[in-house]
């Protein structure tokens, strides 16, 4: 009977330690996705200003060859 309250601490501490491992990889996956969609979100930044890039060159291309007629 003296050893119960030692078990249920033990019991306790570790039913606490299975919770702080579920909450780290919770908050580590949810990280992993935050840094998944800044990429995307980068990528798409990029895209567009390369599209705008295009059509700056297009522009200036067009602008040369009209005051060269």
């Amino acid at each position: 009977m003296k050893y119960i309250p030692t078990i249920f601490a033990c019991m306790t501490l570790i039913a606490c330690g299975a919770d702080v491992a579920t909450t780290a990889a919770e908050a580590a996956l949810m990280k992993k996705q935050e840094i998944e969609q800044g990429q995307k979100t980068m990528d798409q930044a990029r895209q567009k200003i390369n599209q705008s890039v295009e059509l700056m060159q297009q522009r200036v291309q067009k602008t040369q060859e009209a005051a060269e007629r």
